[in-house]
């Protein structure tokens, strides 16, 4: 029986070495003005509302004025978290 060819396999060479990758920074200049608003907003709408007894911002919201107040303030938190 004839014999099958015997293939050389080629000698290991490692895998080139990676070069670090530049990070890119985006330009996030928006978040500070966008927090800041948020959070004037926020406080502005709870400081109306109790200054006219509940008759702004929006009466038919009642007490719950006040939840909009701090979801804007908890909104600006939010936006805060991409602060770099």
């Amino acid at each position: 029986m004839p014999k099958s060819r015997i293939r050389k396999k080629a000698d290991y060479t490692p895998p080139a070495a990676k070069q670090a990758a530049a990070i890119k920074l985006t330009n996030r200049a928006w978040v500070a003005p966008v927090m800041l608003a948020m959070f004037i907003i926020g406080l502005a709408w709870i400081v109306v509302f109790y200054v006219t007894d509940g008759s702004l911002p929006i009466d038919k919201l009642d007490n719950w004025n006040i939840v909009v107040g701090f979801g804007f303030i908890a909104a600006g938190f939010g936006v805060s978290t991409q602060w770099k």
